[in-house]
């Protein structure tokens, strides 16, 4: 049976193995000044904030190239301002991605809840169901509204309630989520409403405190009070 060749025995008093490259070798970059290592730890602080955002994979030569036109003064292939567009669009890309599991399973919801009949269901998707109807004013968006609520997920887990606190929640209307602004302009005073408000009318795809990125949420409302805005006029000017 042919066997395979001896390997040569290295010579006497020679090592079999190269030396490991010592620091500052050709094996990588030196950072023999400040600014060097200024211009690598500004790289590493770049890409680990990055990193811990979820980008696994950049085009470093477009990074070398965006660096060198900035600090360079020549004209970039984009603006500061979209450059925040197209970051501001991955983000929330990535972060659609990490939410799905919650935004599918609200739209799953959403479709069964609107079959039952107490249920209604609005042009924006916000879906409702009257507790109990007033007889009250309704307000405006440029109201400022008194509630009593009570917020929760779809597992049931309550992320924040009025009642505890024993003090209803006063507010301008135009501050609240856009699922709010809409529903409480439905409801007259003295009403108790339950609104299933689709993730795109709360919080969006981000984490919001106790609140999971994607999540469809369920609020009771109770509208106490509204507070009119009284338009101001602007003073006729006085004729000479």
């Amino acid at each position: 049976m042919a066997q395979a060749p001896a390997k040569p025995k290295a010579p006497a008093g020679k090592p079999a193995v190269k030396p490991a490259a010592k620091p500052g070798t050709a094996a990588g970059p030196v950072l023999k000044t400040l600014n060097d290592s200024a211009s690598y730890a500004i790289g590493v602080s770049v890409a680990s904030f990055y990193q811990q955002q979820g980008i696994k994979s950049l085009n470093t030569a477009l990074i070398t190239r965006a660096i060198n036109d900035v600090l360079g003064n020549k004209t970039k292939l984009i603006d500061e301002t979209e450059a925040n567009a197209v970051m501001n669009k991955v983000m929330s890309r990535m972060q659609e991605d990490k939410s799905k599991p919650a935004i599918d399973s609200g739209i799953a919801f959403l479709a069964r809840n609107k079959k039952r009949p107490e249920v209604k269901t609005t042009a924006s998707g916000l879906q409702y169901e009257v507790l109990r109807q007033g007889d009250g004013v309704r307000p405006a968006a440029a109201d400022t509204f008194v509630a009593h609520y009570r917020g929760t997920l779809l597992d049931g887990t309550e992320f924040d309630a009025s009642y505890p606190r024993g003090e209803p929640l006063k507010m301008p209307l135009r501050q609240v989520i856009p699922g709010w602004i809409e529903g409480v302009q439905l409801m007259p005073v003295g009403s108790k409403y339950k609104f299933f408000i689709p993730y795109t009318l709360a919080y969006g795809a981000f984490d919001n405190g106790p609140i999971p990125g994607g999540s469809t949420l369920i609020f009771e409302i109770e509208l106490l009070d509204v507070k009119k805005t009284v338009a101001t006029e602007s003073p006729v000017p006085k004729a000479e």
